[in-house]
């Protein structure tokens, strides 16, 4: 049922993709151009009376008649509309508009009357030139009007798609910039703490700077695409915590993973940040025994990442983070980005443990 309903989506997202290139994309201009050209032929030949006038008089009238509309037509698309109307000058617009009309109507019942008049097979009641006008501008506006709407439906798409890149650039943008400010916190960690380790234990401190060129690659290599896999980021954390054991005797992790969960694909350093604060918060200056467990379970739409980490009994009651912590804001921010309304975080505090969960949509 899911795989049907995602092909139905997508097979309609295709459909409208097609149909709105097709409306703005000027490969499909004479093409549009044509169906208009040849609709307005089909509805004045059949709104039009017929056997007004005897011979071929009848199509002359005709001709005349659609000869008016396009012109009409294409000066309101091309000139009455982009120099009026979409610069907000409507009563303007709507001015000209009757003016042209009249203008254009006045000539053309003054020529019918001259050259079609005589060849007119019913006789009629005279009209007068005014009350003429008035009733071909009632007959001629509808077909100025549809022009104008399909203008402004033009318009609003490509407004909208200019609003919607627009978007997508300014979230990009942000997005690169959280990543690329959590990434350098994360290193910047890292350093420091090999800077304290070279004093206490240069060759542990040696181990940790080669380990330290695979965090390089992943940021260089791995990190600068949109989507990485949840393999690949739970490798990052897993060298990531093992450094930390490297520099830490008294500390412990695990990662437990379900089936099925390798081959999903996220955005990179989704939970460093959570790892990180872990580790820096399990920490006992006393030396007692810390720990940081991962779980990260997946069913067939959500990804559910769970880390739970010691924290020393004074500490108990303070916060996990410091107020101002630029990783949880920024790694905040970046769920917001990336999936909206679509993810739950939450935390939980004890005197002894701290877990932060998180479910995001896969």
């Amino acid at each position: 049922m899911k795989d049907h309903f995602s092909m139905e989506d997508a097979s309609r997202a295709f459909t409208n993709k097609k149909l709105i290139s097709f409306l703005i994309d000027k490969h499909y201009r004479y093409v549009r151009h044509a169906i208009m050209l040849l609709s307005l032929l089909l509805i004045l030949f059949n709104a039009k009376s017929l056997n007004d006038y005897s011979g071929s008089y009848e199509q002359y009238s005709l001709l005349v008649y659609y000869a008016i509309i396009v012109f009409l037509v294409y000066v309101n698309i091309y000139l009455l509309v982009p120099v009026f109307f979409f610069k907000g000058m409507y009563l303007a617009y709507l001015t000209v508009l009757m003016v042209l009309l009249a203008l254009v109507l006045s000539i053309m019942f003054s020529m019918m009357e001259k050259y079609f008049e005589p060849h007119r097979i019913l006789e009629r009641h005279p009209i007068s030139l005014t009350r003429s006008i008035i009733s071909g501008i009632v007959f001629f506006v509808p077909f100025v009007m549809v022009s104008t709407t399909i203008k402004l439906v033009q318009r609003w798409i490509k407004d909208n798609e200019r609003i919607s890149e627009l978007k997508n650039i300014t979230l990009r943008m942000e997005l690169n910039g959280l990543k690329n400010q959590i990434n350098p916190h994360f290193l910047f960690n890292m350093l420091n703490n090999v800077n304290t380790l070279v004093k206490i234990n240069p060759q542990k401190a040696s181990l940790v700077i080669l380990k330290l060129s695979d965090f390089l690659r992943y940021q260089l290599y791995d990190n600068d695409e949109e989507y990485t896999s949840l393999t690949a980021e739970l490798d990052f954390l897993s060298n990531f915590l093992n450094l930390e054991k490297i520099r830490r005797d008294d500390f412990t992790f695990d990662i437990d993973t379900n089936q099925g969960t390798r081959s999903i694909l996220l955005p990179p350093n989704l939970f460093t940040t959570f790892v990180e604060n872990a580790v820096k918060h399990s920490a006992d200056a006393t030396g007692g025994q810390s720990y940081v467990h991962l779980l990260i379970v997946a069913d067939e739409q959500r990804l559910h990442f769970r880390c739970s980490n010691s924290i020393v009994s004074d500490e108990g009651l303070q916060p996990p983070l410091p107020k101002g912590g630029m990783g949880l804001a920024n790694i905040k921010r970046r769920l917001e980005l990336l999936y909206a309304d679509n993810y739950h975080l939450t935390t939980e505090t004890s005197t002894k443990e701290h877990i932060v969960n998180l479910i995001v949509p896969i």
